[in-house]
């Protein structure tokens, strides 16, 4: 099952692409102990300093569960021992000022964990303080503190809630400052925003873990095909603790099947920048030309990229295809007898045929011109 997936970001190489999300009050290591088949478990959120214990402290007097501890690090320190070896695993951490990141980053890097930035949280008593979801607010203090928490060479992700912000303008600023990963909390007054996943995706070169209602596979596959590395599951998992162990058997089975688990929709379904890959000739009015002027591409680059990349690969040829060629050719779940018979042809699988596909959607993407 590890060798399906290839996913490396910084030091961490999670084994698939199925996260257990950070719950506080519920996701320590005893809790996470149950899902080792989940690609990164994220324990939290912890709450690294006297106020934002003092602040959780308050949070509980009302209802809410939260962790509270007397020494933040040595907890830390405690949790991530007890998680040794049971997967990839990251901590979602709060705190009022800069140094308590920072000695949780030196932790996690240690321990070869993730550090995320609670920039989520809404709860009155931590946004009061600067923390959880005012970080999105004040992105020159978040982006500062990205900065100097990076220096430790820690791998760094940033919890997000969706529309608090523009959240195009909030990635390429935390990517710029340095983070890794964007972790969205893709909520919306109506419900999901599946199109934030797109717009971050198509605005930055950060990782994306794609968050909020992810209860089966084709919640999960929709936020794949939007942009999403990887998803995360949180409240499902209470309701439904196999959810985990399904979603893997799923996403393993369908990687095995396709070849590229989080291929995007076709450009005229809405799908992100990568669907280039899957664009026949710009010959007609169609939304290509739009995706285009949003790569900052032209059709004449555009053509070009394409046919440079598939120079002296099997896709080069596809005589009796649209256009004679399979770099015009469509993702292999949408049917087409003609992509097929040169698939055969060529001796070419479904899965090497979308390998080379994902490998030319990197290839367009590097000569794109972000804003």
């Amino acid at each position: 099952m590890e060798s399906l997936f290839d996913i490396k970001i910084g030091y961490a190489s999670p084994k698939n692409p199925i996260v257990l999300a950070s719950m506080a009050g519920i996701t320590d290591s005893k809790f996470a102990s149950r899902f080792r088949d989940a690609g990164l478990v994220i324990l939290g959120g912890y709450n690294l300093d006297k106020q934002t214990n003092d602040a959780a402290r308050k949070e509980i007097a009302r209802g809410r569960s939260e962790f509270v501890s007397e020494e933040p690090m040595e907890f830390l320190k405690d949790e991530l021992e007890a998680t040794k070896g049971l997967t990839t695993m990251a901590i979602n951490v709060r705190a009022a000022s800069l140094e308590p990141y920072v000695d949780a980053a030196n932790l996690a890097k240690k321990s070869g964990a993730i550090l995320e930035i609670n920039a989520h949280c809404r709860q009155p008593e931590m946004t009061e303080l600067g923390a959880g979801e005012a970080l999105l607010k004040d992105t020159k203090r978040l982006c500062d503190y990205i900065k100097e928490i990076k220096k430790t060479g820690v791998v760094l992700s940033v919890k997000t809630r969706a529309n608090v912000v523009n959240d195009a303008e909030l990635a390429r600023a935390i990517e710029k400052a340095g983070a890794d990963i964007i972790h969205i909390d893709a909520m919306s007054p109506e419900g999901v925003d599946i199109g934030v996943i797109r717009r971050v995706r198509n605005s930055t070169g950060l990782f994306i873990i794609g968050n909020n209602s992810v209860v089966d596979f084709e919640s999960a596959k929709e936020k794949f095909s939007h942009g999403a590395d990887m998803v995360s599951v949180a409240r499902a998992a209470l309701a439904n603790p196999g959810i985990i162990d399904q979603l893997v058997f799923e996403v393993s089975s369908f990687q095995a099947m396709t070849g590229w688990y989080n291929a995007p929709k076709h450009i005229c379904a809405g799908g992100d920048l990568r669907a280039l890959a899957f664009c026949c000739l710009p010959v007609k009015p169609c939304a290509l030309h739009g995706a285009l002027k949003q790569a900052g591409i032209s059709a004449k680059e555009f053509m070009k990229l394409k046919t440079d990349f598939a120079r002296n690969t099997p896709i080069e040829y596809g005589e009796g295809t649209c256009f004679g060629s399979m770099t015009w050719c469509c993702k292999i779940t949408k049917p087409c007898f003609l992509r097929d018979g040169a698939l055969v042809a060529r001796g070419l699988s479904d899965v090497e045929y979308m390998q080379i596909k994902k490998r030319q959607s990197e290839y367009i993407l590097k000569h794109r011109k972000l804003p």
